[in-house]
C-alpha cells in the first residue's frame, strides 16, 4: 500500500459545497470533472434533454422530468452530477436530488470512460437507479443497461429508435436525431 493510499483524506458533502470548480465526490474521494465539456458532449447532451422531454410529452408521461447536470447527493460522502437524470414523482425545485433517478444518461468522454463504465455503473446499480445509459459521441453509439437485480444490457447501437417503458409510459428516442451531424 502506497503512502497516498494509506493516508487518503476523506471528504464529505460539507467539504464539497466549499470547493471551486466542478467536482464529484464518491465515497469520500474527490473526482475533478472536465473543466469544459467538448462541443460534441454539449451538443449530444442538449439534444438528449430535448428528445427525452419531447418523448415524455408525446407519450403522455406526466410527472417525469429530464434534468441536466443536477447534483444528486447520495449520502454525506457521495455527490454525483449525472449528465441527464430522469426524475419521476415529486420534483425538488430547490437544491439537489436526494433520491435515485429512474434513468441516468452519461455522455462518455475519453477522460471519463473508466469512471462512467465502471465506478458510476456500480454506484448507480447499488443506489437503486433502474436504467443507465452510456452515450459515446465519438462512436455514435448508445448502450442502455437495466440495473435492477442483475445488470442486463438492453440496447447497444447507434441508429434507429430506442423504445422503453418507464413509469407506465413509453419513451422513444430517435438515435439518428441524437447523433445528427457528428
Amino acid at each position: 500500500m502506497g503512502l497516498a493510499e494509506k493516508y487518503r483524506e476523506f471528504y464529505t458533502y460539507e467539504d464539497y459545497k466549499r470547493w471551486k470548480g466542478d467536482w464529484e465526490l464518491i465515497e469520500g474521494v474527490p473526482f475533478a470533472m472536465s473543466p469544459s465539456p467538448s462541443v460534441k458532449h454539449q451538443l449530444v447532451l442538449s439534444r438528449l434533454v430535448y428528445l427525452v422531454a419531447k418523448a415524455l410529452e408525446e407519450g403522455g408521461c406526466e410527472g417525469c422530468y429530464p434534468l441536466a447536470e443536477v447534483d444528486w447527493v447520495v449520502r454525506s460522502d457521495t455527490v454525483v452530477r449525472p449528465d441527464l437524470s430522469l426524475v419521476c414523482g415529486e420534483l425538488p425545485l430547490e437544491g439537489h436530488l436526494q433520491s435515485p433517478p429512474k434513468l441516468i444518461f452519461e455522455v462518455v468522454s475519453p477522460s471519463s470512460v473508466q469512471r462512467d463504465e465502471e465506478l458510476k455503473f456500480e454506484l448507480y446499480r447499488r443506489e437503486g437507479v433502474e436504467l443507465y445509459g452510456l452515450i459515446y459521441p465519438e462512436l455514435r453509439r448508445l448502450k442502455l443497461y437495466l440495473l435492477k437485480d442483475s445488470p442486463k444490457l438492453l440496447f447497444d447501437g447507434g441508429g434507429g429508435q430506442l423504445t422503453l417503458t418507464l413509469e407506465g409510459c413509453n419513451l422513444s428516442l430517435n438515435l439518428e436525431e441524437l447523433f445528427k451531424g457528428l
